[in-house]
């Protein structure tokens, strides 16, 4: 899906998929919130590579300016949690989130990665 998403005509069936894969993304969920929802990576990079997305449509992260505080509290006690449950505070980890030509789908999200896998 991912090379999909880089097509021009692509974009926007890929673009339905995320605003609405809270519904339908068949993903063993690890966490989930009212905003948030997070689950392993379908295609790792790394040994923990746990992607992170907003349950609404957010192409990029300069579309989430308005969102409520309450949003990105839910994203950090969500991130905060699988740091924990992982034990990653002692053995590593990255937070991020990539924006435009970086971005290879069209749906603002964080990848949480440590090249210790604690499962």
């Amino acid at each position: 899906m991912l090379k999909a998403a880089r097509f021009r005509l692509a974009k926007p069936l890929v673009t339905i998929l995320f605003r609405n894969m809270d519904k339908i993304l068949p993903a063993d969920r690890l966490c989930e919130n009212e905003f948030w929802m997070a689950f392993h990576h379908p295609k790792p990079e790394y040994p923990l590579h746990i992607l992170i997305l907003p349950k609404q449509g957010l192409p990029a992260l300069i579309d989430a300016a308005y969102c409520p505080p309450e949003f990105y509290a839910a994203l950090f006690s969500m991130v905060r949690t699988l740091i924990l449950e992982k034990d990653l505070e002692k053995r590593g980890y990255r937070l991020i989130s990539n924006g435009g030509p970086n971005q290879s789908i069209p749906q603002w999200h964080w990848h949480l990665i440590s090249d210790f896998h604690s499962e």
